[in-house]
């Protein structure tokens, strides 16, 4: 289950995500109440005995919910379905909007993984993507965190940020490892002021070239695999013993949209404005206003807004799209066996794709191989496997 908390007491000029800034506690208690209105609904619509596996708290700044807010939250929650036997209840925290009395509702309803943004540590970097949120905040936050015996943190930064050189990307994954977190995402900023317009902010000029991009990202994958952590598909670290580590070696490791994760249920239901959920038959997203949102749950009704029901090969595209963003590579022998396709489809499929990259790509007997020098474009490679892939629409840089 993800539950999407929209609003933020201030807005991050970086960020993408479906937010909305608040400077009062009104329409926040409203939403909670609205969330709990929503858990109603698919409390009657779940066939009995569903376990819940994992629950995630997004945003927006869920940490931004007031106590009792937290508590009315996580009490409906559990009238809606029970907890498996080691479910994993995360939620994400803003160094900025958290406290003991937050950490302590949040730790007793079961939270058991933090995730912490850090973006970076650069003041002069902070200050031109309107993130303030200074090293000893952060540090202070994970103490807290620590200290209430969550066992598991997840931190991410950025690399692609307005003034970032080598150097400055490196102090900040030393301090990050000062933290010792369980995992690392190391995502590239997407600038895509087409369509977050507070991205406007950040001037084009101001942000490095895709050669200094891959540079800015090799530096700190070199310094995550030199203190110990295992490479995760194209953008995640783990330690040795983190479930994403354990899943990738045992040839579990999946990915959706929130990421890598080591999760293998069929089904992730969203809650609150814009949440996305997933089925075995397709997707459904909830309207993304707050407002269109509200509106259809006090009628008493979901508020999907659109969807879409997987056909024709859509299944199939999926798993090998996931097979390069994960293990980059795809096994045709398992492809065959699944799906019933011929080897012959799909062997053209990989050679076609393998002749659009120059022949990068190793097409071998066993299947399609991304060779080291080749996963930086894992994404340009795997979209060539999406039948949907809106070609003539802006894009971010691969990189």
């Amino acid at each position: 289950m993800y539950l999407h908390v929209p609003f933020c007491r201030r807005l991050c000029w970086f960020c993408a995500c479906r937010t909305q800034g608040t400077a009062t506690a009104k329409p926040v208690d409203a939403y909670v109440e609205t969330l709990k209105a929503e858990l109603k609904l698919l409390r009657r619509a779940l066939p009995a005995g569903v376990k819940l596996s994992r629950l995630h708290w997004g945003g927006g700044t869920p940490t931004l919910l007031a106590p009792d807010m937290m508590s009315r939250l996580i009490d409906a929650i559990r009238e809606t379905a029970d907890f498996a036997d080691h479910a994993e209840f995360s939620v994400e925290i803003d160094p900025n909007e958290i406290d003991a009395a937050r950490l302590d509702v949040l730790a007793a309803g079961g939270m058991n993984r933090a995730s912490i943004g850090v973006q970076d540590f650069d003041p002069q970097i902070q200050e031109a993507i309107g993130r303030p949120q200074g090293y000893d905040v952060t540090r202070h936050a994970v103490e807290m965190i620590r200290e209430r015996g969550v066992a598991s943190l997840n931190t991410d930064i950025l690399f692609g940020l307005p003034h970032q050189t080598r150097a400055r990307i490196t102090e900040t994954v030393q301090k990050l490892l000062s933290f010792a977190p369980d995992r690392v995402a190391l995502y590239g900023y997407a600038h895509v002021p087409w369509m977050a317009k507070r991205q406007q902010m950040i001037p084009s000029d101001m942000l490095p070239t895709p050669q200094e991009r891959l540079d800015l990202f090799e530096t700190a994958r070199r310094l995550f695999v030199w203190d110990g952590y295992a490479e995760i598909g194209i953008d995640h670290f783990a330690a040795p013993g983190d479930g994403l580590a354990i899943a990738q070696k045992t040839g579990k490791l999946r990915r959706n949209f929130q990421g890598y994760t080591d999760d293998t249920s069929e089904v992730l239901i969203g809650l609150g404005a814009s949440s996305i959920s997933r089925f075995p038959q397709g997707y459904a997203q909830n309207a993304p206003s707050t407002s269109a949102y509200t509106a259809a749950i006090r009628d008493g009704r979901f508020s999907t807004s659109r969807g879409h029901t997987f056909k024709g090969e859509d299944k199939l595209r999926g798993r090998l799209i996931e097979a390069l963003m994960c293990d980059f590579r795809i096994d045709a022998n398992e492809i065959v066996a699944d799906y019933g396709v011929s080897r012959e489809w799909l062997f053209r499929i990989f050679r076609d794709t393998n002749a659009a990259f120059d022949n990068l790509l190793e097409v071998t007997e066993d299947g399609l191989y991304l060779p080291e020098k080749t996963r930086p474009l894992t994404r340009m490679i795997a979209r060539a496997f999406d039948a949907y892939d809106l070609s003539k629409a802006g894009h971010s840089s691969a990189i």
